[in-house]
């Protein structure tokens, strides 16, 4: 077949489409994602043939002009191509290791002791907040425990004055390899348990292991508006990288405490207010205490019970604008047990004149 074709690229294509496209190829039948795949592996090898000629300017020059027999191919002495898997791996092990996120390309076989200098693992931590603390945020401070290196030993694991020693049985690579047909694979070292390294006077404090947790106190600055579920992400507040590595992230998730007085939908707060029966008949003016602060409720002649008054700006700041919600009060019209005889007289009349049937029994309020 045509090296174009086995891409799947055209004669025009520039050599970072032919890339790309070996990628793509090489991807797919790679023998690590088909064991025991013959198909894939022979599609493998012809990528990685046309690739070897198509990404050369002067092979390609010669195949445009003379086919395979310009490059060795038949017609030409016999196109020799890759001994092997590993031959390919050998000479494109850069573009392998691009897609395997830079770990051994080709499997096991090309493997080796990973660097012990990593990142360290985020971690996660709840907090509780008031509702009163969302209008206007807050610092607090935290403490949890975080893993880190061990301080004696440097993060070795060895006892201060000595230090770990390169693994006899693998040589320092932290796996051996094994031969199985076409395939090398390789295991996690027994002796070291895939470190690379034999600890023979092991640190005390550690234990050998070259970490230790700590207790961490840091401030967390809640920015006003969060709500139950809100992540704050502190860079480099994680845990502690391995052997100099980057420490890893803190995530501060938020839980907002229930408050029996007020409810919360978003930025708007909803809330009761006691309404006498007279404020509720004639109007008036109710004091009532927001989350931060008293504010006089002006009552409308006539109101009813369950009805919403708003009140502007008093509800939840918003994580995203420089705005507030408000509150909705509902009102709660409050009707007396009992009365005295002197306001159970005026409301009779007040029934007479409305011409309103009501209990004439004397008494009935009290």
């Amino acid at each position: 077949m045509d090296y174009y074709e086995i891409l799947g690229v055209s004669k025009e294509a520039d050599q970072s489409t032919i890339k790309k496209a070996y990628r793509k190829m090489a991807m797919k039948y790679h023998p690590d994602q088909n064991p025991g795949d013959s198909v894939a592996e022979e599609k493998f090898k012809e990528a990685a043939e046309a690739y070897d000629v198509l990404s050369n300017d002067e092979k390609r020059s010669r195949y445009d002009r003379f086919g395979k027999a310009g490059v060795g191919g038949p017609g030409g002495g016999g196109h020799q191509g890759f001994g092997d898997i590993n031959d390919i791996f050998g000479a494109f092990g850069d573009i392998f290791g691009d897609f395997f996120g830079g770990a051994a390309a080709g499997g096991a076989r090309r493997g080796g002791r990973q660097n012990p200098r990593r990142r360290g693992a985020d971690l996660r931590y709840f907090m509780d907040v008031d509702l009163k603390e969302v209008i206007s945020g807050v610092k607090k401070e935290i403490s949890f425990e975080s893993e880190g290196d061990c301080k004696p030993c440097s993060g070795s694991g060895a006892e201060k004055g000595t230090s770990p020693e390169t693994c006899p049985t693998c040589k320092g690579q932290g796996q051996v390899i094994r031969q199985q047909g076409f395939f090398q694979m390789a295991t996690p070292c027994s002796a070291c348990k895939g470190r690379g390294q034999i600890i023979k006077s092991p640190c005390k404090p550690c234990r050998g292991q070259g970490r230790t947790l700590d207790r961490k106190k840091i401030e967390v600055n809640v920015p006003a508006g969060v709500d139950n579920g809100t992540r704050l992400r502190l860079s480099g507040e994680g845990e502690a990288g391995f052997k100099g590595g980057p420490a890893g992230d803190l995530y501060v998730e938020i839980r907002v405490k229930n408050n029996h007085d007020f409810q919360r939908e978003g930025t708007t707060l909803y809330s009761q207010i006691d309404v006498t029966y007279l404020q509720a008949l004639l109007g008036g003016k109710v004091n009532f205490e927001t989350l931060d602060g008293q504010v006089e409720i002006t009552i409308p002649k006539g109101t009813q019970n369950e009805t919403t008054l708003r009140v502007s700006g008093k509800g939840l700041p918003s994580l995203k604008r420089q705005t507030r919600g408000d509150l909705h009060l509902i009102t709660n019209v409050v009707i007396p047990k009992k009365l005295t005889s002197k306001e159970e007289t005026l409301l009779r009349e007040i029934a007479d004149i409305k011409k309103e049937k009501v209990s004439g029994k004397k008494g009935f309020f009290g």
